[in-house]
């Protein structure tokens, strides 16, 4: 075998393609449901009741202090038997997924409410609206434009981490990757195709927040 064969690639490229989509799909999922829940549990630990705030931060620190893989495990295999029925690989990554990456967003986000300053939030209860309504429409709105550079760089280091689920038997990018690489026994391209690809994604997105960070600085 010499050479560099460039013809493995475009033959994988509709294979690989599809690995691509499992990981993009994940990353969507896991970002959208991980921001959605992320945001409860930031208002949680802001919360004055206790209970609320004790519940939040525990879940934050648990789910933190556990490595993402464990987690897939964890879903992949304990709550099928819980349930007493198969979950399915997909369906456990992106539960995973959603669970671990909204303890990171819930901090994120509540330290970009903290940012905001609290005589907004007090003005805009003075004008009639409710906690939550100042909330959504006054605090969130300033907080998000604030923290989305940060969010964007967990998003690209959520996508790096979509290469786990080969542990569950997701075929994602990386794993059809590895997959065709010991088929055809050509494991350089491959792999050095994978980490091109890799590459120009999170360079592209880390250009991205670079952009979003510049007027913050300027």
């Amino acid at each position: 075998m010499t050479g560099f064969d460039w013809g493995v690639i475009v033959r994988a490229l509709p294979f690989l393609w599809d690995g691509m989509k499992v990981s993009l799909m994940l990353t969507g999922a896991g970002v959208l449901g991980g921001v959605l829940l992320g945001t409860v549990l930031a208002i949680m630990r802001l919360s004055p009741y206790r209970a609320l705030s004790v519940a939040a931060a525990a879940y934050v620190t648990t789910f933190r202090s556990l490595p993402l893989i464990l987690i897939l495990f964890w879903f992949y295999f304990l709550v099928p038997l819980a349930l007493g029925r198969p979950v399915g690989a997909f369906a456990s990554a992106v539960i995973a997924f959603i669970l671990f990456e909204a303890a990171y967003f819930g901090e994120i986000i509540r330290a970009g409410i903290s940012s905001v300053r609290r005589g907004q939030l007090l003005a805009a209860k003075a004008s009639g609206m409710t906690h939550l309504q100042a909330l959504r429409l006054v605090v969130l709105p300033q907080a998000f434009r604030a923290m989305t550079p940060v969010m964007l760089t967990q998003s690209i280091v959520m996508f790096q981490d979509t290469s786990l689920v080969y542990v569950i038997t997701l075929r994602d990018f990386m794993t059809v990757a590895s997959i065709v690489a010991g088929r055809d026994g050509r494991v350089v391209e491959l792999y050095t195709f994978a980490a091109v690809v890799y590459f120009v994604i999170c360079f592209s997105a880390s250009l991205a927040v670079r952009s979003l960070c510049r007027p913050a600085i300027a």
